[in-house]
């Protein structure tokens, strides 16, 4: 695969997580919305994926797949369950939100879907995306 598009692969997963924390931060700390339990787990998964797309732009491309990968996946999975708690798909009793802010608080709702943990969840899921469509390429060019 030719080295450019590996960087820029990877490049663009650093710039996704980048402005997923810096949205993630700019809705807690600026706009005053307290993150759930769910939202921190998923901070939890998305904040160090900037440094690790940062040291994978001066690493080999499969030692970036192998640490961020995993990361990534629980990230999405509990975006994807945030988003089944906001549409009523789970119950609010299946939430780990027991005190403080409930899981199955709204504070966005642009267009009548676009939630915060629908954020997050796009952002995974187009991190997942890159990320597998390196993998593949990697296991082509062997």
């Amino acid at each position: 695969m030719n080295l450019n598009l590996k960087y820029i692969v990877i490049l663009i997963c650093w710039l996704v997580a980048l402005v997923s924390t810096l949205g993630s931060l700019f809705f807690s700390d600026i706009i005053g919305y307290a993150p759930c339990t769910l939202c921190w787990y998923q901070r939890i998964a998305m904040y160090p994926l900037v440094i690790l797309f940062l040291v994978g732009m001066f690493q080999p491309v499969k030692y970036t797949i192998r640490y961020s990968l995993p990361v990534v996946g629980v990230g999405l999975f509990i975006a994807l369950y945030h988003n089944l708690l906001h549409y009523g798909i789970v119950p609010e009793s299946a939430s780990p939100c027991r005190a403080g802010v409930p899981c199955s608080t709204v504070y966005i709702n642009w267009l009548g879907f676009i939630t915060i943990p629908m954020l997050s969840a796009i952002s995974f899921g187009l991190i997942l995306v890159a990320l597998l469509f390196l993998l593949r390429r990697e296991k082509n060019e062997k």
